[in-house]
Formats: C-alpha cells, structure tokens, sequence
C-alpha cells in the first residue's frame, strides 16, 4: 500500500509546494485535485492543483519532473461534481471536465480519475437511473478508449439543506454499487472507497471489501464519530451533520485495525490517502499540515 493524502485540504499551497510538503513528510502519493479555477462551489471544492484546461506538454513535463524529483507519485486526479444534476446545462458542463481530468490522466501517465457518480436529489434512487445509464455508458467508454481508470467516491453528498433530501451522488451503498457495475460491468470503472460514510449510515464498513474487492481502486482514509445522544434526538432522518462528525483517522468510530486486517487479507496494494475534513484542524495550514503528520503517524502502525 502506498500511504498519501488528499491535496484538496492544501488550496493554499502551490503544486509544487504540496508535493515538496508530502515528500519530507514521508508521503508515498497525494490525490491531486482538478477543479476548475474559480470559486469554489462547496467546502473542499474549487481546489486546482492541477489546471487541466493549461495542461499542455509544457505543463505535463514540469509536472512530471516535479514527481521525480520529489519522489513522491500521484495516486489518481480528483475533480468531484455532480454529473446527474437535474440542470442538463450543469450536467453537461461537469461531464465535459470529466472528460479533460481523464485526457490529462492519460497524459501525466497517471491510471485513475476520482469522482462522483452524481444524482438527481430530488428524485429516488429507482429515478435516477436512465440518466445514470446516459451519462455514464458513454464517460467510462472514453476512459477506456484513454487507458484511464475511474474511482467513484461512496460519499452521499447530503449534508446541507440543498442536497436534500436525496443527496448528490447516487453510489452510496453495497446494493447501489452492485446495480452500477451489472449495468456497466467494465473493468475500469470501480470505487475509491471511504469507510467513514458507511459508519454514519450504520453499514458496517468492513463487509463490502471482500465482495468489491477487485473494485477498489483508491482508498480515501477518513473517520467519523457518531454522537449517539444527538442522534436519539434527531433520528437518522435528520441531515446527517446533525448527528456525526468526520474526523482525523483514530479519532473517530472505524476500527482501522480491523479494516487493515482485511485489506491485507485481500491483496489490496493500492492507495491509502488521508483526507482531512476535520474542523476542529482547520484553523490554519500549519494546523492543516499538523493533521496530516498526525494521521500519518497514526496509519503506518497498519500499513
């Protein structure tokens, strides 16, 4: 396995200067974000460590030599928007940036894109299907054409009153990610697998591995702790971030003794990245960094 992080917790830092920061750090990768430059349209969004639309040759070979001076690789490119929204205009524009993170993975060398499937939330999951099928038949078949994996995040998006109540991105649980790979069984379409968000849902987070196993394609590090007296006040129908908070990795509920042990039963040899979304760390980029050494230190004691 190869430990990393998420560079979307590091807007302040240039390219150059997150892969300097990983590699003194000991860092063996970092998921380098791709959004658009512009505002950001949510927490943790609207980071460009890479500028997709610059991404010529010039570029890719600074880039590259940045990664073999440092040491340190790219575990995948990260641009996470809604591809199913139900504003055809919105949809087609995140779907075309798809496209460019996935032309600039091929051309960086780097196997795997990282993203959401996207959903439509004011409609049932049952709904949203016929677009997903629409939408996503035609994407992984260009990622394949391009020699280009895609990881699809298990986060629900469903957080704030705007994503209610269905949330923004439809691969949320076992059955849903079942259906996604019946209906489009290729091999370059898989799960960049968060445990944290099954631990909120009350799913156990270990059991999907073994079954998905040859889907796991990148493995973004994060907890979460459920308050339980505040979830007996307000039920699982209450938006969730009324009820749980997500957290450095040992801070939280995920037994990551546990879920190691079964990666390594599994053969998994990929990714490993820390994402910090964790507001009690978020009051400066030395408070931000200091996270990330934290995590790490706590990781490598499994890895």
């Amino acid at each position: 396995m190869q430990l990393g992080f998420v560079s979307a917790i590091l807007p302040d830092l240039s390219l150059e200067e997150v892969l300097e920061f990983a590699s003194r750090q000991g860092f063996a990768c970092v998921e380098l974000m791709c959004w658009p430059r512009g505002k950001a349209e949510r927490r943790y969004a609207g980071v460009t460590h890479i500028d997709v639309d610059a991404l010529g040759d010039d570029e890719a070979q600074r880039v590259q030599e940045l990664v073999a001076r440092t040491g340190v690789a790219i575990s995948g490119l990260g641009y996470y928007p809604n591809p199913l929204a139900p504003d055809p205009q919105e949809a087609a524009t995140y779907v075309e940036h798809i496209k460019k993170v996935i032309r600039a993975a091929r051309r960086l060398g780097v196997g795997l894109v990282n993203t959401f499937i996207g959903r439509d939330w004011t409609r049932s999951v049952e709904e949203n299907w016929p677009h997903f099928r629409e939408t996503w038949k035609p994407l992984v078949a260009f990622a394949e054409e391009q020699g280009v994996r895609i990881g699809i995040e298990n986060c629900p998006m469903l957080f704030t009153r705007d994503e209610w109540p269905g949330g923004k991105n439809l691969a949320t649980t076992p059955a849903i990610w079942r259906r996604i790979f019946e209906e489009i069984p290729s091999p370059n379409l898989g799960l960049n697998y968060d445990p944290s968000h099954l631990v909120w849902q009350r799913i156990d987070y270990v059991r999907p591995l073994k079954e998905f196993a040859g889907r796991i394609f990148h493995i973004h590090a994060k907890d979460a702790r459920v308050d339980q007296e505040r979830l007996n006040e307000v039920g699982i129908l209450a938006t969730p971030l009324e009820y749980h908070t997500p957290k450095l990795p040992g801070l939280g509920d995920v037994d990551w003794g546990r879920f190691f042990s079964v990666l390594t039963d599994l053969g998994y040899q990929g990714p490993v990245c820390i994402e910090v979304e964790d507001r009690a760390y978020e009051g400066s980029l030395a408070s931000r960094q200091a996270a990330l050494v934290q995590s790490a230190r706590f990781l490598r004691q499994f890895m």
